[in-house]
């Protein structure tokens, strides 16, 4: 590896040990085994080291929401409870990462370049729910349909994130999230 993954690599380590407001470029170059200097040379910042770095493990975690193999049809109430069914599993090992997740939502303000960073790619984030959910290829995902049912699972996951977290003995799980979507169908459905 370079200096540029040896960074990135360092940050993602520090990220999970520290959380984004206490890791400082000097915790980055030491546990990356780099200089100071790389940091700006090879991302310009250390905030945008550590954006990028969230930004990779965020998408590490995402491959883990598909499972071993979804059997529910895409679009289907299976396929959702299968899918949150995985993604709550995360949320049950160690919390360091979703922990950092609303570290990260909550400093938003403090650092814009940061929160235009993810921002972009949380809306590619709500692209690849679309694809996990429906079956739909991402290439396939217009614009309207991210903006909406991608953006309606964010919310959901955002939603999930901050129960797991705060309060993890009574945060919902697949069943309760499928039951509720079943509950809401229902209403919605007239007679």
């Amino acid at each position: 590896m370079g200096h540029r993954e040896d960074l990135l690599e360092g940050a993602k380590r520090c990220l999970l040990a520290k959380g984004f407001v206490r890791t400082t470029a000097r915790d980055i170059v030491k546990e990356s085994g780099t200089n100071l200097a790389s940091i700006g040379y090879h991302y310009g910042s250390k905030d945008a080291l550590l954006a990028q770095a969230y930004i990779d493990l965020v998408e590490g975690m995402s491959d883990g929401f598909e499972g071993p193999e979804l059997k529910g049809a895409p679009g289907s109430l299976e396929r959702f409870q299968e899918v949150w069914t995985n993604v709550v599993a995360t949320m049950q090992g160690p919390a360091s990462f979703w922990r950092l997740s609303m570290e990260i939502v909550v400093m938003g303000d403090q650092l814009p370049q940061v929160r235009d960073e993810l921002a972009k790619a949380q809306r590619e984030g709500s692209r690849g729910f679309v694809e996990l959910f429906t079956g739909v290829p991402e290439v396939e995902v217009t614009d309207d349909t991210t903006d909406t049912l991608g953006r309606f699972y964010t919310t959901l996951m955002l939603g999930l994130i901050a129960q797991w977290t705060f309060d993890p003995q009574s945060a919902p799980d697949a069943g309760a999230l499928t039951e509720g979507l079943r509950r809401l169908m229902t209403a919605a459905t007239p007679n």
